[in-house]
Order: structure tokens, then C-alpha cells, then sequence
């Protein structure tokens, strides 16, 4: 069976692999291929070929850089189909989803083409007599992205690019369960003429995340995931003092109110709820019916939910396919279990999928659950399924106040015909990403990516503008050439004159 190795200064790793987890084929049930499970030792080798390509790299012109960046898009453009296979081999999603996610990877690949642009610095003449100041960007050096399962191109792509084009090396721990991708853009970014080490895949669980979070060469951790992990990665890596950008779980709201246009919404969060099986931190989870919304809205999303076609992600003309492994299609049932134990009215179940020749696949169909209130584990936990509640309002302060009261902060949308609603909700909702009348409202790659409260740990959001501050330290001089006026001694503090 094939094993899925790491990739370490410019290729495979020669090590010899002491630990291999299961790949499975989700649509299947199958096991396709068995991933190497990194030592600290693993993790060593990848960062020191890291250390090692990081004076070249760095000294490296930015129209280098650039250059390579450019390369790199293009080879992933022509070949983003087969990327976007791996995807559904691996973690499920059908096809359109996939090509979908490696085209969104795509623009933050783009926006570090023109990053040139972006690092360029601030000059001021004569702040003193005869003396200018002015700031640079400069690389952090070694930094790793730790990435879920859930988007295993897209996430490194909010990474990467941007660390590379600012001059660092890195060091990415995708997900054991869909590991191909990396290694897949890997071979793409040498192909594009990146040098050897300045990119490296290790694979692996939390013996490869720990020593990554205290290696004392890696400068800076970027993270994807849920949010006890992200604070963990978060407490950890600034406890060894490198600088992290952790993102954390989600319990994302869409506000309807009566007068929105209930045919548009209940289109979008039929998509935002079961795209990709629900397992998306911008999947929205809830929805806050305001008045009469949710009678009016029920029958049209029950109609929706039979028309949907769940079945492998490589058959076309599948709309949602299965969930990533065994285990997480049991919490996502149990979830479901509990919705209906706790009092909650399931107007939909998908318990029993029935996807004929796929009985041993991860499946599980729309769940949609109605009357759910704030204190039931459905409401309150992230369930990250393809299961929808809805919590039934009275007004528009009861829904800000719901989603003022959820621990998380990540995404929330509002559907609404009225402008001044709209313009009102976007200033008072205390939430990271806002959409109006757009259910999963994923910045573009020039804009950043982020939530707040238990959403985020640290001070930066992904990819656009914040993403190059991560990846760079800011540094200002204050210059002054040699000249003959300003001779002799002086013990005073500095002034400007």
C-alpha cells in the first residue's frame, strides 16, 4: 500500500518511518494509502532544512520571490483538477466543492504575487536637521502553519504564499487524514523553481504539533483548527516565545427577519448549512428566524433538503457527500441523538443515508432541527455536521442577543430587504466576519481572514495585509551621513532641531 511520506529539504524524506496512521477513501469506507507519523526527530530534520535555506532565501530579491510565485500559480492553474481530486479521494467534498476550494486557495497565491508591492516601507527626510527616518519589513525566518482536515489546500494557501514572497521559510503539519495535498503542491512549488528547504511538509499528530511549538528555531506558528487546540497552540507557542496566529471553532448565526426575501435565504442556507457536509468553520449552524421567518421558511428548506443528491464526491452530480472518517460521522450522529433526547423537533432526519453501493461509507443526510433554545448541547456545541438548528426570536435585539451571548465570534450573516437594518446590524454585531444577504461571508485574499472572542487566539488575522505583518518584523532607522558641523560629544537625549 502506498505510503504518503514527508517532504524535507526539496523531496521525500530518507528517514526511515517509525509511525503510519490510516488514509481512508470517506465515500468508501477503505483504507487508500497510510501517511508516515513524524518523531521529533522528523520535525528536526524539517526544520533544520529550513534553518539551513533561510540565509539564501531571504537575501533572495523580492522580483525572486515573485517570480516564483507567478511560476507556482500557473502550475497550479493548470492543474488544479487533479488537486481538486485529491480533495475528494481524501476528505470527500464532491468535485465542484473542491475546485471550488482550490480556486479560492488560488487568489491568496495571486495576492502574494504582487507582494512586492506590500512590503515596501515608509520614508521621512529632515526629521532632524540633516537626518531621515524611515521603516522597513523584514522576514521572521523559520515559521510553520499547522492545518485542518477540513481544507487541506485552501488553509495552507492562506499560509504559505505569504511567508514565502516576505522571505521565510516554512514548515507545514497538514492534517493526517487528507494528507495528499501538501505533498501534491509541495512538488508544484519546487517545480516552480522554490529552492530546496524553503518549503517542507512533515506529517503527523501531537508529537509533530509539540515540537513544533517548542523548537527553538521556528519563529512564528500559524493555526487552523478547533478552539481548545487553537488555545492550546496558542498558550504553548507563546510560552516558547514565537509569535502565533491560532484560529479557533465557530457557531456561526444567519439572521433572518420577516422581511427578507425567503426564497434567497432559504437557497443560502441550504448551501452555507450542508456545503461540504456542514464540516466548514464558515458553515453557518444556526438560524435565528425572527418573527414569522422560520413558518414561512421551513416548508421551502424541507423542499430543498429532498432535492439534494448526497452520494460520492466523484460522481458529478452529487451535491454533498460523506463526512471525513468513521469516528466523526458517530459524534455528528450522537449530536443529532441528543437534539432529539434534549426536546428539540427534528423536521428532518438523515440518520439512515441509504447510498446504495456506499453502505460503508461516511455518510449522513441533511439533519434540520426547529425550536432549539440556547441551552441545548446541539445549540451550544459546534457540531460540525451537516445539521442545521433553528432558534426561533421576536424581535431584532432578541437575535443580536443571542449572538452576542455564543461564545465564538467567527462568522454570522443577516438576510434583510432593509438597508438601515443591514447598515445597523454590521455596526453593532460584535462578530469578525459579516455577511448581508451572504451566507459564508470568506473574505477575499486581500482582505484578511478571522474571527474574534473564542474564535481567535492572538493579534492577527489570515492572509491579506495582517498576514504580511505576521510574516515580517517591522525595523526603522534613523540615518545621518558623516558630516563635519556635527562633531564632539554630546550627552543630552537626543532632539530634533
Amino acid at each position: 500500500m502506498r505510503t504518503i511520506n514527508h517532504w524535507i529539504g526539496g523531496g521525500p524524506s530518507p528517514r526511515a518511518v517509525e509511525r503510519t496512521a490510516d488514509v481512508f477513501n470517506p465515500a468508501t469506507g477503505e483504507v487508500t494509502a497510510k501517511v508516515a507519523m513524524a518523531t521529533p526527530a522528523d520535525v528536526d530534520a524539517a526544520v533544520d532544512a529550513a534553518a539551513a535555506a533561510l540565509p539564501a532565501w531571504r537575501e533572495a530579491s523580492l522580483a525572486k520571490r515573485a517570480r516564483v510565485m507567478f511560476a507556482y500559480r500557473e502550475l497550479l492553474e493548470r492543474r488544479k483538477v487533479e488537486l481538486a481530486a485529491l480533495l475528494t479521494a481524501e476528505h470527500g467534498k464532491v468535485a465542484a466543492d473542491a475546485l471550488g476550494e482550490v480556486n479560492r486557495g488560488l487568489e491568496v497565491v495571486e495576492f502574494a504575487c504582487g507582494l512586492p508591492q506590500l512590503l515596501k516601507g515608509e520614508f521621512s527626510e529632515n526629521v532632524s536637521s540633516d537626518v531621515d527616518s524611515y521603516s522597513i519589513r523584514q522576514p521572521v525566518g523559520v515559521v510553520a502553519g499547522i492545518t485542518p482536515f477540513n481544507f487541506p489546500a485552501m488553509v495552507p494557501m492562506w499560509m504559505y504564499p505569504l511567508a514565502l514572497a516576505c522571505g521565510n521559510t516554512f514548515v507545514l503539519k497538514p492534517s493526517e487524514r487528507d494528507p495528499s495535498a501538501a505533498n501534491f503542491c509541495a512538488e508544484l512549488l519546487a517545480e516552480a523553481g522554490l529552492p530546496p528547504g524553503v518549503f517542507n511538509v512533515v506529517h503527523g499528530d501531537k508529537v509533530a504539533v509539540d515540537r513544533i511549538l517548542t523548537h527553538p528555531e521556528v519563529g512564528a506558528v500559524s493555526f487552523v483548527g478547533s478552539t481548545p487546540i487553537a488555545k492550546y497552540i496558542y498558550d504553548t507557542g507563546t510560552a516558547h516565545g514565537k509569535r502565533v496566529q491560532a484560529l479557533g471553532g465557530a457557531k456561526n448565526h444567519m439572521v433572518v427577519l420577516p422581511d427578507a426575501d425567503m426564497e434567497l435565504a432559504a437557497d443560502a442556507v441550504i448551501g452555507a448549512a450542508y456545503g461540504s457536509a456542514g464540516e466548514r468553520c464558515m458553515a453557518i449552524s444556526v438560524m435565528v428566524a425572527v418573527g414569522d421567518a422560520a413558518d414561512r421558511l421551513i416548508p421551502l428548506l424541507k423542499e430543498r433538503i429532498a432535492k439534494l443528491k448526497v452520494g460520492p464526491g466523484d460522481d458529478p452530480s452529487n451535491e454533498m457527500g460523506p463526512l471525513v472518517t468513521r469516528a466523526h460521522l458517530d459524534k455528528v450522529r450522537g449530536y443529532v441523538d441528543t437534539g432529539v433526547a434534549e426536546g428539540a423537533e427534528l423536521v428532518v432526519d438523515g440518520r439512515d443515508p441509504k447510498i446504495p453501493g456506499h453502505e460503508r461509507g461516511f455518510f449522513l443526510r441533511p439533519c434540520l432541527f426547529d425550536r432549539v433554545t440556547p441551552s441545548m448541547t446541539i445549540y451550544a456545541d459546534e457540531i460540525f455536521g451537516p445539521v442545521l438548528s433553528i432558534v426561533r426570536v421576536a424581535t431584532y435585539d432578541a437575535a443580536l442577543e443571542l449572538v452576542h451571548a455564543n461564545q465564538y465570534a467567527n462568522g454570522v450573516a443577516i438576510f434583510t430587504n432593509d438597508g438601515g437594518a443591514a447598515r445597523k446590524f454590521q455596526h453593532e454585531v460584535r462578530v469578525g466576519m459579516v455577511g448581508i444577504n451572504v451566507p459564508i461571508p470568506v473574505p477575499m485574499a486581500y482582505y484578511s481572514f478571522g474571527g474574534w472572542k473564542a474564535s481567535l487566539f492572538g493579534d492577527t488575522h489570515v492572509h491579506g495585509k495582517e498576514g504580511v505583518h505576521f510574516y515580517t518584523r517591522g525595523k526603522v532607522v534613523t540615518a545621518r551621513w558623516p558630516d563635519p558641523r556635527f562633531r564632539g560629544v554630546d550627552l543630552g537625549f537626543p532632539q530634533n532641531r
